[in-house]
């Protein structure tokens, strides 16, 4: 059986995305990368989404015997039906005898010829519409020289379009890897790479280099292969998603905070929490999600520094029961592990999150735990540049904190982010009569006005409190401050 369709489904989630639909039928495609990258799972993939479909399906193996196919397969849960056909390639048996060896002739000769003559053979008797062959290293080592491989791949080629087969070589680069001979006879090509980071896990991607006549998503997106196959997480290109949405101004629940703001956070924004350790950073952020909650919105919590048993018993010591929000469903929280996650799994992660959800606000606490995710500082600008017009696009609003270096005088932000963000709110120490303060200030937001000021806040059992604008104090973001006004105000700057 064949499908109607021009496209053959790869069966390996978000590939066909990239694809911009699949591989096109009845061409050869060709699938490399170093040995462990994922091209024989993406290749069972492909062939188990045919046997969906009722096509039947070729394995060449000319690397792998078929037992070990068969368990690979069932390590991810997959069985290898009666669909799926499997043509275990030896070399002959006259070829291994020593005393039927030739002496006048090169074996390889014999043996080029005899291989491809079987794998012939094998798709006469099988008549399948999809096929994978594995792989091209063995017949690049049998052909010796590059015009021989050359004229071997394009015979296959040729014999593969007469029978209307949809065709994946596999090519482990374990010789002449830098050999582009498949390259300029397949339809397309995709390459598969593993990344070792300095710590953590590893780190696999795909490219695109080539696909004839058609288009396709360009650039590198992340994979993994977990159980049950390859899962790609394409590129998010931010552009593709518009919708429309009411830009509506949200209170914080807090007055004094709002009139900081200019009245609040509009939908479809992004704000940025800036300042050192343990000013209430996260504090800042859960306000703006219990003031969500309080509209009857759902929140997501992406939470990459802190463990969660911590985080919920802190929150409920300042009046905010994170567990019981996440009972009710207002409240979704994902502990991420910069360590084991791509950039590429997190984007998709919140994607997801927001729109299975619909979720109305999201926190990524925090950028210097998502920073150590990336490889380079630039590549994060870009991937936080794509994830927040996503999410604005949305009408969702974005509440990220970075960490500064530094506890008082001059800091240093590892992550700048503050060209990117709507709103950026600024916390700092500062020392004043003999007691360690924090204070709060917008330093900047996009749209509308805002206050100028600078307010003392406190971090109680109440949660977040404010004060009056320090109006009698100069040089508090510097942390240390000189003190202008009289002992009146000085008594009542202590109250606030």
């Amino acid at each position: 059986m064949h499908s109607s369709s021009d496209q053959a489904a790869t069966g390996v989630s978000g590939l066909d995305d990239i694809l911009q639909g699949g591989f096109s039928r009845g061409n050869v495609f060709l699938v490399e990368g170093e040995p462990g990258a994922g091209k024989t799972t993406v290749a069972l993939q492909f062939l188990l989404e045919g046997a969906k479909a009722g096509e039947r399906s070729l394995y060449i193996t000319l690397s792998e015997t078929e037992d070990e196919l068969r368990r690979g397969a069932a390590s991810h849960g997959w069985t290898l039906g009666p669909e799926i056909n499997i043509f275990e390639l030896v070399p002959p048996e006259s070829l291994l005898d020593s005393a039927q060896q030739q002496s006048l002739l090169y074996s390889s000769d014999l043996e080029l010829g005899e291989t491809t003559r079987q794998i012939f053979d094998a798709v006469e008797r099988a008549k399948p519409s999809r096929v994978v062959l594995d792989s091209l290293s063995e017949i690049r080592l049998l052909a010796q020289s590059s015009l021989r491989y050359r004229r071997q791949i394009l015979a296959i080629k040729h014999y593969f379009s007469r029978h209307a087969a949809t065709v994946l070589l596999l090519d482990d680069l374990t010789a002449e890897a830098d050999d582009k001979t498949v390259h300029s006879v397949a339809h397309g090509v995709i390459r598969l790479e593993e990344l070792a980071p300095d710590y953590g896990a590893e780190r696999r991607r795909m490219r695109i280099l080539k696909y004839r006549g058609k288009r396709y998503r360009g650039g590198y997106h992340d994979f993994v292969i977990a159980e049950g196959g390859v899962r790609v997480f394409p590129r998010l290109v931010a552009s593709e998603h518009l919708t429309d949405f009411a830009r509506t101004q949200s209170s914080t629940g807090i007055p004094e905070f709002d009139g900081l703001l200019g009245g609040g956070i509009e939908a479809g924004s992004s704000t940025l929490v800036l300042g050192p350790a343990g000013t209430g950073k996260s504090l800042v952020a859960m306000s703006f999600v219990k003031a969500a909650i309080a509209r009857g919105e759902k929140a997501a919590l992406f939470i990459f520094d802190e463990e969660l048993g911590l985080l919920f018993h802190r929150m409920k010591a300042m009046n905010i029961d994170l567990k019981a929000e996440i009972d009710k469903g207002s409240i979704l929280i994902e502990r991420i592990d910069a360590a084991e996650l791509s950039p590429g799994e997190f984007a998709h992660r919140v994607r997801r999150t927001v729109d299975a959800e619909k979720i109305k606000s999201v926190v990524i606490d925090s950028l210097n735990g998502y920073q150590a995710a990336m490889p380079d500082e630039k590549s994060l600008i870009l991937h936080m540049h794509e994830l927040l017009q996503y999410l604005n696009r949305q009408g969702a609003a974005t509440f990220m904190t970075v960490a500064q270096h530094g506890l008082v005088g001059q800091m240093y932000t590892p992550v700048d982010l503050t060209y990117l963000a709507d709103s950026v709110i600024l916390l700092r120490y500062f020392e004043a009569m003999g007691t360690i303060r924090r204070a709060i200030s917008v330093v900047k937001k996009r749209t509308g006005f805002h206050e100028t000021t600078i307010r003392e806040f406190k971090i109680s059992n109440a949660g977040l409190t404010m004060g009056e604008p320090l109006e009698h104090f100069h040089g508090v973001l510097t942390g240390v401050p000189g003190y202008t006004g009289n002992q009146e105000t000085l008594m009542n700057s202590e109250a606030t």
